[in-house]
């Protein structure tokens, strides 16, 4: 998943990327350094995004790297305990030794930081940005003025919305928005966030919460999951954790009913090739729109989150 965002954050941003490679816990792209400050503003799995230097194996030739004037510090880390038998820090000392001909060391607030990605091969970069995924957990359910414990946590909310391509300016519906956790994020990174729940309640404190961040909604209506198209049209994507577990209030209908009327009704308000990430429990299949992936995320024993990631294709 945190690939398949990286990607769609990189597609919405510029139109001019080149997808090159993936591999384990990176991908490598090019695209033009204008994007860069809008990429790293809005994607939520990615640790660094950097100007990649190369991939080494275990020769460890690392003659022909050039990096920019200034001081430098590097630092290594290990992917899911690959490549195990390398000695990290041995690694850090050659790549230093050739580096600081060039250039001086500075451990401390050094001009740039080199870092290497250790998986398949050992991925060298010059980090461009550090992402501040701290600043999502001052956004957390429990900071909220209003909260249900029910809810995506506000990375995963920013990253369901990334996995849709949706652009900045573009309006993005939760038709079951619950506290509006994914309505806060969609407006933090500059989209229009519709909202809709059969709870007024749940509206209300919507509300409030995007109050509280300062943010507004662009639109937001108390309606059943069956009537958002006639209230909603050609939104741009549909980004949705529907309910489920054992404190779910459905009202008194069947949970599988409800996901049933939600795979008919989020099409019809999509516009033609936009695309929806729903969040569910287990696989679901939809009659009217092509399943471009999906992507599982252990939450514990019980459960487990299908992020799927929905498009409406064009009209015949």
């Amino acid at each position: 998943m945190p690939s398949a965002e990286a990607r769609a954050c990189i597609g919405a941003e510029t139109d001019s990327s080149l997808f090159i490679s993936q591999g384990p816990g990176h991908i490598i792209s090019e695209f033009d350094d204008s994007a860069l400050e809008n990429i790293a503003g809005r994607i939520a799995l990615t640790h660094h995004i950097g100007t990649y230097l190369g991939a080494f194996d275990k020769s460890w030739n690392f003659d022909d790297i050039a990096v920019p004037e200034g001081t430098f510090a590097i630092r290594a880390r290990r992917f899911e305990g690959m490549m195990h038998d390398v000695d990290s820090q041995d690694l850090v000392r050659k790549l230093g030794t050739v580096l600081s001909r060039t250039n001086e060391v500075r451990l401390k607030d050094p001009d740039m930081e080199i870092r290497i990605h250790l998986s398949d091969k050992a991925h060298v970069f010059v980090s461009e940005k550090n992402i501040d995924r701290d600043i999502l957990e001052t956004r957390k359910v429990g900071e909220r003025p209003f909260f249900s414990p029910i809810s995506l946590h506000p990375r995963y909310a920013r990253a369901a919305i990334n996995l849709t391509g949706v652009k900045r300016n573009g309006i993005v519906l939760d038709p079951f928005c619950g506290t509006g956790g994914i309505a806060i994020e969609a407006a933090f990174m500059g989209m229009r966030a519709a909202v809709s729940d059969f709870d007024e309640a749940m509206i209300d404190g919507c509300i409030e919460n995007m109050d509280h961040y300062g943010l507004k909604l662009h639109d937001h209506d108390v309606t059943d999951i069956g009537g958002i198209a006639e209230r909603f049209s050609e939104v741009d994507a549909v980004v949705t954790d529907p309910p489920y577990g054992r404190s779910t209030c459905t009202g008194g209908e069947d949970i599988q009913s409800i996901y049933t009327r939600a795979m008919v009704s989020i099409p019809k308000v999509l516009r033609p090739q936009g695309k929806a990430c729903v969040v569910l429990p287990h696989e679901i299949r939809s009659e009217q729109m092509d399943l471009d992936d999906v992507f599982v995320q252990k939450v514990h024993g019980s459960l487990s989150r299908h992020y799927h990631v929905f498009r409406k294709p064009s009209p015949q």
